[in-house]
């Protein structure tokens, strides 16, 4: 393929706090995305050279994107960093995904929509669609896009870890299993995330604690617990993952969340705290620029 501008583009992807909801509703897997302000950004450029820290899965779906569109190679170089922790539920995977297929597409001048990435992740993995716009409820495995949310507030959430990785096609299989078995009352959940932010909590958080028959989390109840105590709204977990998200008021200073966060990092040693990050709406992020 010729390419007659050479372009250098940089693009990042939020990551997510696990999801707000997971579980099974009318016949199919879904999840609610949770995108937090923590990225992966990857740069397409001439003057760089081979694909510098993408993995297995970010490759595959670059490999997918090429054949698709008739590119024998790519002829540009890349360059992955992320800030999100692997294994851990912070859809770190789908970031990678994202952002490498926008960077690559956006450099040969065939920049994919939103909705083109999302069938071409599906292809890879289940996704956590944190680069579809807004909040999203979607079967993650075929890429059905259910309900779009758009106007929710953005609390703060402060981020725990409980140990060790998750391997995210195990969970899912898993869940397809549990999923055939019956299915929880969603529906009220579904429509709860709409219906403002203690709401949205409540929701999340009777999420989590369903989950705990499936992927336990060790300290998720007492963490509820003293969180609440302390004016949190409830909390978020990874439903295939290991971090746990408290959620606090919009209206509650950051100066407060963080003396609220060390207390609770203080009561529960076993977890490990990786700070305080705000719930953001999905999508992809890019600039472009002329390479000199």
């Amino acid at each position: 393929m010729d390419v007659m501008e050479v372009l250098d583009v940089t693009v990042r992807v939020p990551g997510s706090c696990g999801e707000l909801l997971q579980g099974w509703h009318r016949g199919e897997p879904f999840l609610v995305t949770c995108p937090i302000a923590r990225y992966t950004t990857v740069r397409a450029a001439a003057s760089l050279q081979g694909l510098i820290g993408l993995g297995e899965k970010a490759r595959c779906a670059l490999q997918l994107y090429l054949c698709e569109a008739g590119i024998e190679k790519f002829p540009f170089g890349m360059q992955l960093t992320s800030e999100l922790p692997r294994g851990k539920g912070m859809a770190s995977s789908s970031a990678d995904i994202a952002a490498v297929l926008a960077a690559a597409s956006h450099a040969l001048g065939q920049p994919l929509a939103p909705e083109a990435i999302l069938h071409l992740a599906v292809q890879v993995e289940p996704t956590d669609a944190v680069f579809l716009p807004g909040i999203v409820c979607l079967n993650q495995v075929t890429g059905r896009v259910q309900r779009v949310y758009r106007r929710l507030s953005h609390p703060y959430l402060t981020i725990f870890d409980t140990g060790g990785t998750v391997d995210t096609a195990d969970c899912h299989a898993c869940a397809a299993i549990a999923g055939e078995r019956g299915s929880r009352p969603w529906t009220d959940l579904l429509e709860a995330v709409a219906e403002g932010e203690r709401r949205m909590a409540e929701a999340a958080t009777q999420s989590a604690l369903w989950n705990q028959a499936r992927l336990p989390k060790h300290c998720l109840e007492a963490l509820l617990q003293q969180a609440r105590d302390i004016g949190a709204l409830g909390l978020v977990a990874a439903h295939s993952g290991t971090v746990i998200g408290v959620i606090w008021p919009s209206q509650m200073a950051r100066g407060q969340i963080e003396c609220r966060s060390a207390h609770l990092a203080r009561q529960f040693p076993a977890l490990t705290c990786l700070g305080i990050s705000l719930m953001r709406s999905g999508g992809i992020e890019y600039m472009r620029k002329d390479d000199a």
